[in-house]
């Protein structure tokens, strides 16, 4: 049985699922648009999604919204704008929520970073990937460093005292020199956030079916280690796995979602997950995947793909794979406040982990292990195999 006290702080997903090109190691819900994106639709089934959802978050503020894809800011300023105008309506959005809009240098929407700014959008993230042309074009990305580096100086310009950088390593054929050559440029940048993660082979992907030679894995190693030393001396601190942030600009949307907060979603695709204090509960639910399948379904209960109710059993890893992947961990009493079940539903799991130094525990504190942060799939794994009863 569930027991919730209080609800987790809210957020808002919004998926909008089309690319100007697939990338072949992409795994994402994003569609090569076949005519024109038809954004107008797009943006009022989006609201009549929302609407649909509202029952189930009466009376909640929203803390944080975030609009991925797909490559979002292939909207108009126009799209956005209504889009924006929408949510202020029909959610209670906190004054000051962080609202961040995914971007690819590739795309023509640079010269709007202005107007982006000005209908509400506050914080972008920008998919360089990659300084380097040879590693772009290996990537398949439509954009050449020239690009990657103007996305970032038109957001200085239009005055966003807020951005991310993606930045992969271990890319087709990159060297250690190459990776530290792309850290270095992003850093010039200026950017608030750098998110820094190793490129996988996803199933489901031209990657995947067709592997690239990628660096080994000590070579892999190396870069990573070599790309936190240099952000960590560039005042860039690491607070989860792969994002790395100046004082004061962690990504709160990412942080809602490490820390197992709720939050809705909507668009093609887009994931929910939302506790319930009158039911006791906590429910996942994912919209239909396809644009079209979207658009016809959208505002009426056939857009729901699936629905399921976390179980008892499950909460503790979903939390779990969450929250340890924080460098700091998490504070004892936020287990309980999020799961609406006391820690000792994993203390167990807790104390394996602790005893193969996998994990420190304290009073006022759980976290990985410096050992347990360089194996944090072992670490995971312990509470994998207590839910599964092995």
């Amino acid at each position: 049985m569930f027991q919730f006290t209080e609800l987790p702080p809210l957020s808002l997903y919004i998926h909008f699922p089309w690319c100007e090109r697939k990338c072949p190691y992409c795994d994402f819900n994003s569609h090569q648009p076949r005519a024109t994106i038809p954004e107008r639709e797009y943006v009022e089934a989006l609201l009549r999604d929302l609407a649909d959802d509202l029952p189930s978050v009466w009376g909640r503020a929203v803390q944080t919204v975030f609009i991925g894809g797909g490559t979002p800011s292939l909207l108009s300023v126009e799209a956005i704008d209504r889009l924006l105008s929408g949510l202020r309506a029909l959610l209670a959005l906190r004054p000051d929520a962080e609202i961040t809009l995914e971007a690819n240098p590739g795309s023509a929407e640079q010269a709007r970073f202005s107007e982006y700014r000005a209908a509400g959008i506050n914080r972008l993230s920008i998919g360089v990937q990659s300084f380097s042309d040879d590693s772009l074009q290996r990537l398949g990305r439509i954009h050449g460093r020239r690009e990657a580096i103007a996305s970032a100086e038109m957001a200085h310009a239009a005055g966003f005292d807020n951005f991310n950088l993606d930045l992969m390593f271990a890319l087709p054929q990159q060297n250690p020199a190459q990776a530290a050559e792309d850290v270095a440029t992003a850093i010039a940048l200026e950017p608030t956030h750098i998110s820094y993660y190793q490129l996988t082979l996803e199933p489901n992907t031209r990657f995947f079916a067709q592997p690239p030679t990628l660096p080994d894995d000590d070579s892999a190693w190396r870069i990573q280690q070599q790309g936190q030393a240099l952000l960590a001396e560039a005042g860039y601190g690491q607070y989860e796995i792969s994002a790395y942030a100046r004082e004061g600009r962690r990504c709160a949307h990412n942080i809602n979602y490490w820390q197992f907060g709720d939050y809705l979603g909507i668009g093609a695709g887009a994931h929910a997950k939302l506790s319930d204090a009158a039911q006791q509960c906590i429910t996942r639910i994912a919209k239909r995947r396809g644009p079209q399948d979207y658009l016809d379904s959208a505002g009426s209960p056939a857009v729901v793909h699936s629905e399921h109710r976390v179980r008892r059993k499950e909460v503790g890893l979903e939390f779990m794979m969450n929250a340890l992947r924080l460098t700091e961990g998490f504070a004892p009493p936020l287990f309980a406040a999020h799961t609406g079940h006391p820690l000792t539903l994993v203390e167990a799991p807790l104390r394996m982990a602790e005893e193969r130094g996998l994990l420190e525990w304290s009073a006022d504190n759980i976290r990985a292990s410096e050992k347990g942060w360089r194996f944090l799939n072992d670490l995971l794994g312990i509470f994998t195999e207590a839910t599964e009863g092995r």
